[in-house]
């Protein structure tokens, strides 16, 4: 079952409000909510401006990387500036998971529920 969320700093956010996006490489005729996959939330689990490489196993992953940039335990890998930690460590984080019902998928939703 597909699940979605949205991280914010914001707390008690009780409308989702559709808004058109800042980014060149969407239609910035259509309205959109900021939707990511149980499989991307760990790449967000951080302040919003903070700068961020995000990896994860993947099928093509080979076991040579997966020895050398992967402990036991994990799957997943977020990198952050050692001048993010007090920040990271200050900033509430509020998680919403939204009811999928109400989500289309198009051709470009992979890209952007990052999938």
């Amino acid at each position: 079952m597909l699940r979605l969320f949205h991280v914010s700093e914001e707390p008690n956010i009780s409308v989702f409000e559709p808004r058109v996006p800042s980014r060149e490489d969407l239609d910035k005729t259509k309205k959109y909510v900021w939707a990511i996959t149980e499989k991307c939330l760990p790449n967000f689990l951080t302040p919003r401006d903070c700068p961020r490489i995000a990896y994860h196993i993947g099928a093509k992953t080979t076991k040579e990387d997966v020895e050398n940039f992967f402990s036991p335990d994990l799957n997943h890998c977020l990198i952050v500036e050692s001048a993010w930690f007090r920040e990271i460590l200050n900033t509430t984080l509020y998680i919403y998971e939204f009811d999928t019902t109400n989500f289309l998928s198009s051709g470009r939703s992979r890209r952007i529920l990052c999938e």
